[in-house]
């Protein structure tokens, strides 16, 4: 039978290190349920349901313990040691973050659903998926992955994986916490915690600055962010929880890579100087209201409200692009690509855009014994809108702004989307075995208004609408101890996106993507000190949107991805009972199919060709010491195998450094952290790079050169 603590702590603790698992374990067989506690904490925003063992599918969490052993630089060093995860570190701390998930184009994380607390975090989560911000670690408590047919109850990306970044609860106490940090390339960093509560509940504030040099010369940084959050226990039944978040960045970075001479030059090279800027200011609020109904009952209401304005300052769009002309200072012909000789004199490329967001979402879990069977059941429903607002300008001088003498509109629109969704789930428990049937279903409207195309007023616009049915089943069985053998299925979707596949002044355009999802897997810690999990996996694309040729994107490829995923650790001091606990953690990505299935010449595939971006090997493994003193020291590496980046399967490079292929590369790491007994503080160093190699990590849009060695220390206070 599915035991409900025991059980469910078996799934918890694969993310966990063993020997805290184990210490989680004689907790529970004491009677006192670590599970719990996890979930008192974590109930209100985590994405995976209170029994784990029934968790129809794949999913993985990067715990506290994990995050503190590992000390990431930023999310994209956290995000590496999940297996079928695949990131392109193309800027210095991940703030254009490319995330793919078993074997999907990473660019700007656009198949990748991103939350924090259960709500999305893109720019605009149908409209314009892109991830131009994450949230900071400073203020995470954990990180959830979730990659199975678990996927249905959240939205809209649903092909590959969702992460979902919990954020610290408000204490129940004072408590207050300083951490400084400090590295090469300039790189300076601070946080700032400190809440106080009771039983009434709380208020907590955390504020954020970092600030550094990029991955490329010139290309430096600074981000600030403050975040308030408060709860109100207005009974024992009922609670208001609340977060109000502000973030701000200036980048001096381009959105466009190095051609084939200039990399082999100086990979780190720029040849604008501070030219290029990007601007982003996000303001959000969340309103959750959690009403307890019965100890079998709950209604969670959750509201949100996301405001960003970001603005992209360049010279060029891509590695041999062309500068705004300006005659009058000679910037004309040949000079517009002399980038080193004439930047000072050629104009530049305005893209101010504004994104908007708001929905509701209330949810009902409750548990039933409908027809004589144990159930846990969720049923739901989200509205949705967003406004977006997208403008191009052309600037006749290096750093010209909208308003300055000589810059011309040259593009102007104006987007809306109304989305409705709605979405149930009824988890059976059958002995062993734990049934999970679901059901999502999109309503998608979007509008398209193009009030200025090429300098040229417009007003034309088109519009759609499409309702998708998103079906999904899993299936856990618990029959031997500490561990679930599962499999499941569900529909995948993608949506599309209206500045790109909705053009009034085109024919034709792309819809939403559709895939069927599958997947069988084992998780467990049946072995004293020994923890694994293992997924098998496949992706059947219908009609994966390709392109662009001749500025279009179109439903073209049939495509599939087959795979298997491993993640396992080993601590020694578990298995022996000894304080000194020799650890080793490792995941491995084997994407042995990830291929076009269908011909079309129109976009240079030809069945058989892999996947752009879709490296057939991943792996991530680390060795590691930890002792009670308050010692815990790791070093690690992380492969990539090469890569296309085109649909051709390209192999001999272009001039633009845009074809070719990108070459496996292995990258060394290593942390420590040291916190005596009976201090307050936490002294931490980590680096990544160790070895301070030169690799590529993209051609898109010209060459990328990944991070350089950044190692950094510092210390946490806690009062």
């Amino acid at each position: 039978m599915i035991k409900k603590p025991m059980m469910g702590m078996a799934a918890l603790i694969l993310t966990m290190p063993a020997f805290a698992a184990e210490q989680a374990s004689q907790q529970d067989a004491s009677g006192d349920s670590k599970e719990s506690i996890v979930a008192d904490k974590v109930k209100v925003t985590s994405i995976l349901p209170d029994r784990l063992e029934a968790m129809p599918g794949s999913f993985n969490v990067i715990d506290e313990v994990t995050l503190e052993e590992r000390r990431p630089f930023t999310v994209i060093e956290a995000l590496r040691s999940v297996p079928g995860v695949h990131i392109v570190d193309e800027t210095a701390f991940g703030l254009n973050l490319n995330i793919g998930v078993r074997g999907l184009n990473p660019r700007r994380t656009q198949r990748t659903l991103l939350m924090e607390d259960g709500m999305p975090l893109f720019l605009a989560p149908y409209g314009d998926p892109s991830a131009h911000y994450s949230t900071p670690l400073d203020r995470v408590q954990r990180v959830e992955v979730v990659k199975g047919s678990g996927q249905i109850l959240y939205g809209p990306q649903t092909v590959g994986g969702m992460i979902n970044f919990v954020t610290k609860p408000v204490p129940k106490e004072f408590q207050a916490s300083v951490t400084v940090m400090g590295g090469n390339n300039n790189f300076k960093g601070g946080h700032v915690n400190i809440g106080t509560g009771g039983d009434w509940g709380g208020i907590m504030i955390d504020a954020v600055n970092k600030s550094g040099d990029g991955i490329r010369k010139g290309h430096d940084f600074e981000i600030n962010e403050l975040t308030v959050k408060g709860q109100l226990n207005l009974s024992d039944s009922q609670r208001i929880i609340t977060k109000m978040g502000w973030y701000e960045e200036n980048s001096i970075i381009t959105e466009a890579g190095l051609d084939t001479a200039r990399y082999a030059a100086d990979p780190r090279g720029n040849a604008f100087g501070r030219n290029n800027q990007f601007e982003h200011t996000r303001k959000s609020l969340q309103f959750i209201h959690e009403l307890d109904i019965s100890e079998k009952a709950k209604l969670r209401t959750q509201m949100y409200y996301v405001d960003s304005e970001r603005a992209s300052y360049r010279q060029t769009d891509d590695s041999t692009d062309q500068m705004t002309a300006n005659p009058a200072t000679g910037c004309t012909g040949a000079q517009r690509t002399n980038y080193e000789g004439a930047a000072s004199l050629c104009g530049n490329k305005m893209r101010p855009r504004t994104y908007t967001y708001y929905g509701i979402e209330p949810r009902l879990d409750f548990s039933h014994s409908l027809f004589g069977l144990e159930s846990d059941a969720v049923i739901g429903f989200r509205y949705h809108v967003e406004e977006i607002n997208r403008k191009r300008y052309n600037g006749i001088t290096p750093r010209a702004r909208e308003n300055d003498p000589g810059s011309l509109l040259r593009d102007d629109s104006d987007i809306d989307i109304k989305a409705l969704s709605w979405y149930g789930q009824n988890t059976v428990y059958l002995g062993d075995f734990a049934v999970t049937p679901g059901l999502r279903v999109e309503r998608l409207e979007q509008r398209n208004k193009l009030n200025t195309v090429g300098f040229n007023p417009s007003g034309i616009s088109d519009s759609t609408s499409d309702t998708t049915y998103l079906p999904g089943i899993g299936l856990a069985w618990n029959g031997i101890a500490n561990t679930t053998i599962f499999a499941g299925i569900h529909r995948g979707f993608s949506p599309p996106r209206p500045d790109r596949d909705l053009d009034p002044t085109r024919a034709l355009g792309a819809g939403p993507e559709k895939s069927t999802n599958t997947e069988i897997g084992v998780r467990s810690h049946y072995f004293k000190g020994i923890t694994f999990e293992s997924t098998l996996f496949n992706i059947d694309f219908d009609n994966m949107v390709v392109g662009p040729v001749n500025g279009q994107f179109r439903n073209a490829g049939k495509a599939q991805h087959t795979g298997i995923e491993f993640a396992g650790r080993i601590d020694l001091g578990t298995i022996y009972n000894t304080p000194h606990n020799f650890y080793a953690m490792a995941n491995y990505t084997s994407l042995f199919t990830a291929k076009f299935r269908s011909d079309n010449p129109t976009d240079s595939i030809e069945k058989g060709n892999r996947l752009p971006y879709a490296p057939r090997d991943m792996a991530s493994v680390s060795f590691g010491y930890s002792h009670p003193v308050g010692i815990d020291a790791r070093i690690g590496i992380d492969y990539v195998s090469k890569q296309y980046v085109d649909n051709a399967n390209t192999r001999i490079e272009n001039a633009a450094g845009t074809q070719g292929i990108i070459p496996s590369y292995t990258v060394l790491n290593a942390s420590a952290n040291y916190r005596p007994v009976g201090s307050k503080a936490t002294f931490f160093v980590s680096a990544y790079n160790l070895a301070d190699k030169d690799y590529l990590v993209s051609r898109i849009d010209g060459k990328f050169v990944g991070r350089d060695r950044q190692v950094f220390g510092g210390i946490r206070y806690d009062f």
